[in-house]
């Protein structure tokens, strides 16, 4: 009777990216895009609701700031 091996899947490699990923990021500045983004927030831009569920990657900090903000600037707090 012929033995059988099991192979243990780890996941994928953390260096490995998959191409279509890197090509589709962009790195820019808060500064350049949130000017862009509160006018179209305050425009009532319907595209808007096309992003609304994307994931961004922001600093830890900027993360922390503006948890704390948002924490602070509830009525209750």
């Amino acid at each position: 009777m012929p033995s059988t091996y099991l192979k243990l899947y780890r996941g994928p490699e953390e260096t490995e990216i998959a191409p279509q990923a890197a090509e589709d990021c962009v790195t820019v500045s808060i500064g350049e895009v949130l000017p862009l983004i509160a006018d179209a927030v305050n425009s009532e831009r319907t595209w808007l609701s096309d992003f609304e569920h994307d994931d961004i990657t922001i600093s830890r900090d900027l993360y922390e700031v503006l948890s704390a903000y948002q924490y602070f600037r509830r009525p209750s707090a």
